[in-house]
């Protein structure tokens, strides 16, 4: 929600509050605390970093023998035939644009697996907000402020609540 339209709906809410006849219960989250220190979230980063291990270290491999050919073709390069020099020029041309794709493809898939891991996490997150949201009778719990106060700051009570499921 932008700003603006945060200050209109608090602005709002607080001048409904005498109408309603009760004082306003209100709740904020921290959504990236969520995202980083919730046990499922954990979990599933582990997940994550042993999925894409194999592939991260078969881009390094490559990574290096980029590294390393250009090195050589800095070192040797001069000293080299025109055709061993074209040849090694190719072969890094070849290497930079499979590196390139794999670097690509790695991070699209890595987005694509973080998304729907997370999805699952933002679910169960909204779930248990919901429920302490009818149990201790909050009539609004935010997520996005520029401001909260620690006294309307109910991110522990989600983390242990996440925790206990």
């Amino acid at each position: 929600m932008k700003p603006f339209k945060l200050i209109v709906l608090m602005t709002g809410l607080l001048a409904l509050t005498p109408v309603l006849g009760g004082d306003l219960k209100l709740g904020w989250i921290n959504i990236e605390r969520i995202f980083r220190e919730a046990g499922p979230a954990q979990k599933a980063t582990k997940k994550l970093e042993k999925e894409f291990d194999k592939r991260q270290t078969d881009i390094q491999k490559i990574g290096k023998q980029m590294s390393d050919l250009q090195s050589q073709l800095d070192k040797e390069g001069m000293t080299m035939s025109d055709a061993d020099r074209a040849r090694k020029e190719r072969e890094l041309a070849n290497l930079n644009r499979d590196f390139q794709r794999m670097q690509r493809e790695f991070r699209e898939d890595l987005n694509t697996r973080r998304n729907e891991e997370f999805a699952s996490i933002q679910e169960r997150a909204n779930k248990v907000i919901r429920e302490i949201a009818e149990s201790e009778k909050y009539d609004l719990i935010l997520t996005d402020a520029i401001y909260a106060s620690p006294k309307i700051d109910i991110t522990e009570k989600v983390l242990k609540a996440l925790a206990d499921k």
